[in-house]
């Protein structure tokens, strides 16, 4: 466990048991939130490949054209 680590739960060990479960809840909340969003982006990097490989093609055939103001 690091310094910083070891100095927020030892402040968080100061609070009221209420307030140490809702923080406890939050901590647990946050890092099931940041696996989910690990999880999508991983799964999700194969079709993206796929994406940018069929847009690179169809820019390549003149089949693209401009969107927006880029």
């Amino acid at each position: 466990m690091t310094d910083l680590l070891q100095k927020a739960f030892a402040e968080a060990s100061k609070l009221p048991e209420s307030e140490q479960d809702a923080f406890a809840r939050l901590l647990l909340e946050e890092l099931a939130d940041e696996q989910h969003w690990k999880r999508s982006f991983s799964a999700s990097q194969d079709r993206l490949r796929k994406l940018a490989k069929e847009a690179k093609e169809e820019f390549r055939r003149g089949e693209a054209e401009p969107w927006g103001d880029l």
